[in-house]
């Protein structure tokens, strides 16, 4: 018997700092809060919408900062000069494919965030 899966629930990933992480995502990326839950006295999980999709991070669950988002962009270039102007660390420059455009930044916390730009058909 198999399950049904009807679309993602969320990309989590565990920060250390949620100010600093505040700050990258909201900032940075410019992600609009959704779900904001204190576990306990500083011990947060927050979601961020993406296009009706949750990106979650938390400073309250145990691990490795582990990353499996890519983000669509609509000026990969202007994005990769905005990433390199806030001295953002850069994964990997960017990299061409028949379909797409991407690079890669990374997190206050080290997990890898790809930006993805399709081509024009």
């Amino acid at each position: 018997m198999s399950i049904s899966v009807k679309e993602l629930a969320f990309v989590f990933h565990p920060v250390t700092d949620i100010a600093r992480a505040r700050k990258f995502y909201e900032g940075f990326l410019g992600l609009k809060t959704g779900v904001q839950v204190e576990f306990g006295p500083g011990q947060w999980w927050i979601e961020f919408d993406v296009a009706g999709q949750a990106l979650a991070i938390s400073n309250a669950m145990p691990g490795t900062p582990q990353s499996a988002l890519t983000l669509e962009v609509g000026d990969l270039d202007a994005s990769l000069k905005a990433a390199k102007a806030e001295g953002i660390t850069i994964a990997f420059d960017i990299m061409e494919f028949p379909p797409c455009r991407m690079f890669a930044v990374k997190d206050p916390d080290g997990n890898q965030i790809g930006l993805h730009q399709k081509k024009a058909k």
